[in-house]
């Protein structure tokens, strides 16, 4: 066994990212400590790619460029796992030992890129690496109802109570309405029970 006194290869990880840490915290702080202050409204705009800043950056993005970016992203990554596969398959030992490696290797690849290729077609399809954007169609309903009947419903012009003003109530006992004003304008009545 080695001598204990030496770090192990574990220690030695850590050693290496305590590092750094540190490193990368002393020159955030040395920046912090040396840079100049000296602020003023240009500084303090919004800074995009050297064009002039128009506008409020608090606007909304359409979703449809993170679904590009996400798409293009695992389509990306998916790629990079055809390289190692081809180092493999390419094993002048792995096929000398075993014929049939290369036809597994290929048909595993095959399915691979099929399964990708499924996919990008079902994003295409659905429209969602598309740039240009559909023109949005309100959806509409065939209703027997004439559209004037609408109209008139929305123009006309509507009576509204105040509810604190006088309100007629029945009374139970005589039948009589009685004017009351204030309060509520629905008062529940309760069965008297036996």
């Amino acid at each position: 066994m080695d001598d204990p006194a030496q770090l192990s290869e574990y220690g030695k990880i850590l050693l290496i990212a305590i590092v750094g840490i540190l490193l990368v915290c002393a020159t955030i702080l040395l920046a912090k400590i040396l840079s100049p202050k000296k602020p003023n409204p240009e500084k303090l705009s919004t800074y995009e790619c050297g064009e002039e800043a128009t506008g409020n950056a608090w606007i909304q993005i359409n979703p449809r460029f993170y679904v590009i970016a996400l798409v293009f992203l695992l389509f990306d990554v998916e790629l990079i796992f055809v390289f190692p596969w081809a180092t493999v398959f390419g094993s002048r030992e792995l096929v000398a030992a075993d014929g049939r490696w290369g036809w597994f290797t290929l048909v595993e690849m095959g399915m691979f890129l099929g399964i990708l290729v499924v996919g990008l077609v079902y994003v295409w399809k659905r429209g969602d690496i598309s740039w240009i954007k559909p023109a949005h169609v309100e959806p509409r309903v065939s209703v027997g109802i004439p559209a004037t009947a609408y109209e008139q419903l929305n123009n006309k012009q509507y009576h509204v109570r105040d509810y604190k003003a006088a309100v007629l109530e029945d009374t139970a006992d005589t039948g009589v309405k009685v004017a009351r004003s204030g309060g509520l304008a629905f008062r529940p009545k309760f069965k008297k029970s036996n």
